[in-house]
């Protein structure tokens, strides 16, 4: 057994025998290593996905309404808001390089949380990931191996590290993947809800030798994404099975690089993958390296003793005093560990203490490991406010004062940005206000359907974290299997006519939908599914029941209500054409084929003279010639699109950089900011029109 999982039976009997295994002395190779990796990939990070590149526009707009877990928390001025970012830089080069360690794990650590729980819009899974390892790196040994403080001091060079070390970063990683495995027995993952139409992207190519998009879709993205992910951690903590485990993993992670933006994850999680590996590994690598490369590789020595461990008395050497029993630091670190990991397994499923955060998904999304599992679409939100003083009604734009939608998706949110909308309603002389959101959105091909009461003043509602909420509109999952049935009528609508489109709608019984048409929809008809509505047309005075398979016509460029008289959730489409866009298109043809002189000669001028009075003609042309760059990138070759890759990257750390300096020039001979920001945004204006004047 001690040579499969590496503990025997006889190391769980005693609480002795626990401390005595989780501080057992162990190589610190396989942990500087990764120590080292991750503070590179966090400075690669932090430009990008942590925002230091974009600070300005992410922190730079006072009057924006905030989401941060606990309302106490403001974000700081902006010049001071890039001091957070180079402090958590200078945290991060300290971790790579294990340079005063402790004290450079506190520099990233404490600006990383502080601007994570400042935005709960832009949390996910592994940014939470990245956070937890920081911390479990901030208080272990990890600079016992291949650090600067090993290199000044020989106190920290080579030494052991207790088995613990190693242990909360594999079972962290191992429930990263399992926990996350589990989250995928959900009945939409499992039946190919969860993540569509990704078998379009190219590294799904191989598989469409012998499969279709329709059966990658759902046997490589999404059975094959739970057998991984729910496998994976114990094939890598196997030596057997370890092998198999990494390319498992890697071919997993390379993958969603290509397929999604989500920054260093795939990156980070090559890079733990190794601490399953036997501590030693590095030290094996670099000693098969020559010596004349030995420039940056750990000078190899005995391993030193670290009173963090607890030795056995035959392998103390007689000048050595290691400790041999437990002190309260090996006794207080064993049961930190222990209540560690049993936080971690218990956090995935605590939503049944944190109830206010559950809305149709349990739990604010970023701290469950329910990756990739709900896919959102958002059909409409309407914002109405009502002054109670003079009862006036009006509607704000859904937009105002925020950067992200995500706010409407979470109660704890929308109440959040209820008050932050209150308070900017003041300066318009509106000081006693009610508001109401009526917010339609579909997850994982459901109906389009209300998520929040429209007719609750938000306001005046409660909101606690640990309570339901009871504004809340459930999810209507009797009506989940319609799914199939959706699918097909809108291939056939799609099939029919590529200019067609089709929303599938469902309501609860007597509320209505308020909808206006667009004159752009000059074709739009409403089919009853399952309910009884009645479609009032509001200019004309009108109103028409229909039930189950009846449809009618609605007016283009006028208001309608379709309210649901039946006692059960009425279910109906809308099935539109924008025959403005049809007239466009067919017309935007003409123009590319009079361009590009496919027409007849004589055709060709007279179709050019009459766009030439067409007043359409600058959309005609700014078309086309977003069509022709589609095209022209879709041509790239492999060096081109590096070079444009390498611009980019260049472009955010430069960014970085220059705003970073010019924050500590403003703050240190006390400058105004604005006069650096207004220099810089003039120079980057001047850039953006010389790079059009030369593609021109």
């Amino acid at each position: 057994m001690e040579k499969t999982f590496g503990f025997s039976i006889d190391d769980f009997k005693s609480p002795q025998a626990v401390i005595r295994l989780l501080c057992r002395p162990s190589d610190p190779a396989c942990l500087g290593v990764v120590r080292f990796l991750f503070g590179f990939l966090m400075l690669i990070d932090i430009p990008q996905e942590r925002g230091l590149g974009m600070a300005d526009v992410r922190w730079g707009h006072t009057d924006e309404c905030r989401f941060p877990l606990f309302n106490f928390l403001k974000p700081l001025p902006l010049e001071w808001m890039y001091i957070v970012y180079f402090v958590m830089l200078i945290g991060a080069t300290g971790i790579m390089l294990g340079f005063q360690y402790r004290f450079s794990c506190l520099c990233f650590l404490l600006p990383y949380w502080y601007i994570f729980f400042l935005d709960k819009t832009s949390w996910n899974n592994h940014s939470y990931l990245y956070g937890i390892l920081a911390f479990l790196l901030t208080i272990s040994d990890a600079n016992r191996y291949w650090s600067l403080d090993g290199f000044f001091s020989k106190k920290y060079r080579n030494c052991h590290v207790p088995l613990w070390n190693y242990t909360l970063l594999r079972t962290q990683v191992f429930l990263v993947y399992f926990i996350a495995g589990l989250k995928k027995l959900d009945f939409d993952w499992v039946y190919g809800y969860s993540m569509q139409n990704l078998s379009s992207h190219w590294v799904f190519d191989p598989f469409k030798l012998l499969l279709t998009e329709e059966q990658i879709d759902l046997f490589i993205v999404h059975i094959g994404g739970l057998i991984i992910d729910i496998s994976v951690g114990f094939l890598l903590f196997f030596d057997k099975t370890r092998l198999l485990g990494m390319v498992m993993c890697s071919s997993f992670h390379l993958m969603n690089s290509q397929m999604f933006n989500i920054g260093m994850f795939p990156w980070m999680m090559l890079a733990t993958q190794v601490i399953f590996c036997y501590t030693d590994w590095p030290r094996r690598i670099f000693k098969s390296i020559s010596a004349n490369c030995q420039l940056f590789t750990p000078e190899e020595e005995d391993l030193q003793p670290n009173d963090h461990c607890i030795y056995h008395k035959q392998h103390i050497k007689t000048e050595d005093s290691p400790p041999i029993k437990s002190s309260l630091y090996h006794k207080l670190s064993s049961l930190g560990t222990i209540l560690f990991l049993l936080l971690q397994l218990v956090l995935p499923y605590s939503h049944g203490i944190t109830k206010g955060y559950n809305n149709w998904t349990n739990g604010l999304y970023g701290y469950s490991w329910d990756m990739m599992i709900h896919s959102w679409s958002v059909q409409h939100i309407r914002l109405t406010y009502i002054d109670k003083d003079t009862g006036t009604t009006g509607y704000l734009n859904p937009q105002a004062w925020v950067g992200s939608r995500r706010w409407s998706s979470h109660a704890d949110m929308l109440k959040q940005h209820a008050h932050c909308i209150a308070d900017h309603l003041k300066a318009y002389n509106i000081t006693n206000v009610a508001l109401y959101f009526d917010v339609w959105k579909s997850i994982n091909d459901r109906f389009q359907q209300r998520m929040f009461d429209p007719k609750v003043d938000i306001l005046s509602e409660e909101w606690s974290p640990f309570k339901e909420t009871p504004w809340l509109m459930p999810l209507l999952v009797d009506l989940s299997d319609w799914r199939g049935k959706l699918a097909e009528i809108q291939k056939s609508t799609t099939n029919s006519s590529e200019s067609a489109d089709v929303v599938f709608v469902a309501d609860f019984p007597g509320l209505y939908l308020e909808n206006f048409v667009q004159e752009d929809l000059g074709n739009t008809s409403i089919t009853v599914l399952k309910g009884k509505v009645l479609v009032e047309l509001v200019e004309k005075l009108e109103n028409y029941t229909l039930i189950e398979g009846e449809h009618m016509q609605v007016p283009a460029g006028a208001f309608h209500n379709v309210h649901t008289i039946s006692s059960t959730p009425s279910c109906y489409m809308y099935i539109y054409v924008n025959t403005t866009e049809v007239y466009f298109m067919e017309n935007l043809v003409e123009y590319e084929m009079a361009v590009n002189g496919t027409l007849d000669d004589g055709m060709a001028d007279k179709a050019l003279n009459r766009f030439e009075s067409d007043p359409l003609l600058s959309q005609y042309k700014q078309a086309l010639a977003a069509k022709q760059a589609v095209k022209k990138q879709e041509e790239e070759t492999l060096f081109e699109k590096l070079s444009q890759f390498i611009k980019n990257k260049y472009t955010i750390f430069y960014r970085s950089f220059r705003f970073t300096s010019g924050a500590l020039h403003s703050i240190l001979l006390q400058r105004p900011f604005e006069e650096f920001l207004n220099d810089t945004y003039s120079m980057e204006r001047d850039a953006i029109i010389q790079n059009i004047d030369l593609d021109l």
